[in-house]
């Protein structure tokens, strides 16, 4: 399919190893894991695990109106701290171009703020009455509450599509983003994903028997590929891309930190929760057909592996076949837990980071590798410094929605 080439200009994240691409790349770099107890869950009678991922949230700035601010849950204010940086770091901070109908917004998360789900469910659902909840709690818990929060904050005017897929949120909001610069419906699309760290997502896992229970081993928890991974962690952040048209980007000489070349997404149609590798494999194939790109081409694949039994070796059988065995691989969960609808963006921003710096992030954790798990140049111990010139990043959600992207430095 012919369009528009299209670039990234700006891109910024909050998560469970930093908050600026210096700490995420000390961390990836040296094996420090976001991983940590915490209490809340131990409040919480039946909870198996009490691991999680929470991130500190950066402040947003004093000087903010408060109506600005009084339909936002957590969730939301992750991703608008994200947001800013990236706008920052793009250059476009106070650009006509904002709020001019030339820029779109694509940003999803698993589900609206957890906290004022609950508050909503109470007033309504146990204590039968409205007097203890508020309009803007509604706000709050909406599934698009990242996309509407961030379109009046920063009042962008284009197109707005929400992305709310469970944990390929942040990669389709990226995808559709692409789609929209590419075929020539926005100039300039804000993309990513967000989530909130809260006991209710911790809880969905738990009661699947999908969560780690290594309690008093918290940053040797999560494993993906391993054959002695238990679960996964569940963590939280934000992350936001900055995508533009080629031509955009040049004529107001903006920095080009990537070019998004691909993307795949379709559905595996056959079950809610149960991995599908033909599905999987199949969003990696449209990625390379949309890039018309040959498999022996990707230098590197950021894989999903959340460090489930059943996730990991469907995911590796997926890449074998797709990309044959010869590209590294690697999992960012092992330091960052599994940050559900923020992943994909997550991973994003750290797969472009290691694309232009040439080099890729080991697999934190990973000391044997499952049998069961496709033969795959797994990267594991250490830092692989090589040549990088395309990267894969790739996502999969509960109702086997698949994702796939692709970045060339």
């Amino acid at each position: 399919m012919s369009g528009r080439r299209v670039v990234v200009t700006g891109m910024a994240g909050v998560s469970p190893i930093g908050a600026s691409w210096a700490e995420v790349r000390d961390a990836l770099r040296s094996g420090r894991s976001g991983l940590r107890v915490w209490p809340v869950l131990e409040q919480i009678e039946g909870m198996r695990t009490r691991l999680a991922g929470p991130v500190d949230e950066p402040a947003l700035p004093s000087s903010a109106p408060r109506k600005k601010l009084r339909g936002m849950g957590r969730v939301s204010r992750l991703a608008t701290w994200a947001t800013a940086r990236a706008l920052e770091d793009a250059g476009l901070i106070g650009d006509p171009a904002i709020s001019d109908g030339r820029t779109g917004l694509a940003y999803g998360s698993t589900s609206g703020s957890p906290d004022a789900m609950v508050a909503f469910s109470k007033a309504f659902g146990v204590e039968r009455r409205v007097k203890s909840v508020v309009p803007m709690q509604y706000v709050k818990l909406m599934s698009h509450t990242c996309a509407a929060n961030l379109a009046q904050y920063f009042e962008i005017r284009g197109a707005v599509l929400p992305t709310t897929s469970a944990c390929t949120s942040g990669s389709q909001a990226i995808g559709v983003g692409y789609e929209q610069v590419r075929f020539g419906r926005q100039d300039v699309m804000v993309c990513g994903g967000a989530e909130e760290l809260h006991e209710i997502e911790v809880g969905v896992f738990d009661l699947m028997f999908a969560t780690s229970t290594r309690n008093d081993e918290p940053a040797a928890a999560s494993r993906p590929f391993d054959t002695d991974r238990d679960g996964l962690v569940v963590g939280e952040g934000a992350a936001t891309l900055v995508l533009e048209a080629l031509e955009h980007a040049r004529g107001r000489g903006a920095n080009i930190l990537a070019e998004v070349i691909g993307y795949g997404t379709n559905c595996d149609g056959l079950h809610l929760m149960a991995p599908d590798p033909a599905g999987m494999e199949g969003a990696m194939q449209r990625a390379l057909a949309d890039a018309d790109l040959e498999p022996g081409r990707v230098d590197y694949v950021c894989a999903h592996a959340t460090a489930t039994e059943a996730g990991d070796i469907a995911e590796s059988t997926a890449m074998r076949r797709a990309y044959g065995g010869g590209a590294p691989v690697s999992s960012l969960k092992g330091h960052l837990g599994h940050t559900l609808g923020a992943c994909g963006a997550l991973e994003a921003w750290m797969t472009i980071g290691m694309l232009r710096e040439g080099w890729v992030a080991p697999t934190l954790n990973l000391e044997n590798i499952d049998p069961r798990c496709a033969e795959l140049d797994y990267v594991s111990a250490n830092p692989r410094e090589t040549p990088l010139e395309i990267a894969a990043s790739n996502n999969f959600a509960f109702g086997g929605i698949n994702t796939s992207l692709l970045f060339r430095r």
